[in-house]
């Protein structure tokens, strides 16, 4: 069986974002085994899955891809919307924009410590849609 459901985030900060219990929250009853798929319809942000309960963490993601690759490269030909936009189209795509999850026992099977980032890599990007697609 597949079910499938798009969502949309509303416009959010530029940053590193949990998502987990907003993704729980639009499921329907989980079977006891299956997967989640998670895709992004956008190329100026992804989904990844890391530490949820030290926010220093996701401050430290951002840290660390920015200066990898930094707004203002002089070397960028695709400028025209603007010095994030480039910037966000190559974050997004080292980071990814789906995540395939385990369904064990009716519940999303992660780590105790793992939860759902919403990477948001534009100034203002506008509300985000999600495709959940669901297999059992």
């Amino acid at each position: 069986m597949i079910w499938q459901q798009e969502i949309t985030l509303s416009q959010i900060s530029r940053g590193y974002h949990l998502i987990t219990s907003q993704i729980v929250s639009h499921l329907p009853a989980l079977p006891e085994a299956g997967l989640l798929n998670i895709l992004v319809k956008h190329t100026s942000a992804a989904i990844t899955l890391n530490e949820n309960a030290d926010p220093s963490v996701r401050r430290d993601f951002r840290t660390f891809i920015d200066e990898l690759i930094p707004e203002g490269y002089s070397r960028f030909a695709h400028t025209l919307e603007g010095s994030d936009d480039m910037p966000a189209h190559l974050k997004a795509s080292i980071i990814g924009s789906t995540l395939t999850l385990p369904v064990t026992r009716g519940r999303l099977n992660l780590g105790t410590w793992q939860g759902i980032y919403f990477c948001e890599f534009r100034n203002y990007g506008g509300p985000r849609t999600l495709v959940l697609t669901l297999y059992s």
